[in-house]
């Protein structure tokens, strides 16, 4: 990922996503408190507010997963895991998991002085 198009997401500043009560998440109608805007300019406001937390949230925890894919990988680690070992615990495919493993290492160099 291009560190200018990281940064242009990180301006955004998404709506924070708040948890809902138990007995919220129960009701299958029940989205943020959605439903019960009736103004469909609030509602197109909030419901853009959330799309764009969820998308901003994805996006990090995938860079997550990069970072400890290439962690789990390092041939420096002695108990480092091979890729196809990354795949299975992670869900992916194996080619994936490479690419994953690229990612993450290209995000830990940008970090690292």
């Amino acid at each position: 990922m291009a560190q200018p198009e990281r940064n242009e997401r990180q301006r955004l500043r998404p709506a924070p996503l708040l948890f809902e009560p138990s007995e919220a998440v129960a009701d299958p109608e029940h989205f943020f408190g959605l439903e019960s805007l009736e103004d469909p300019k609030e509602l197109l406001a909030r419901a853009t507010e959330l799309s764009l937390a969820f998308r901003a949230a994805t996006d990090r925890a995938v860079e997550f997963q990069a970072v400890a894919a290439a962690q789990l990988a390092d041939p420096r680690r002695f108990d480092r895991i091979t890729p196809a070992e990354i795949a299975d615990r992670a869900g992916w495919t194996e080619d994936y998991a490479k690419k994953m493993i690229e990612f993450g290492r290209s995000l830990l160099d940008d970090v690292r002085p």
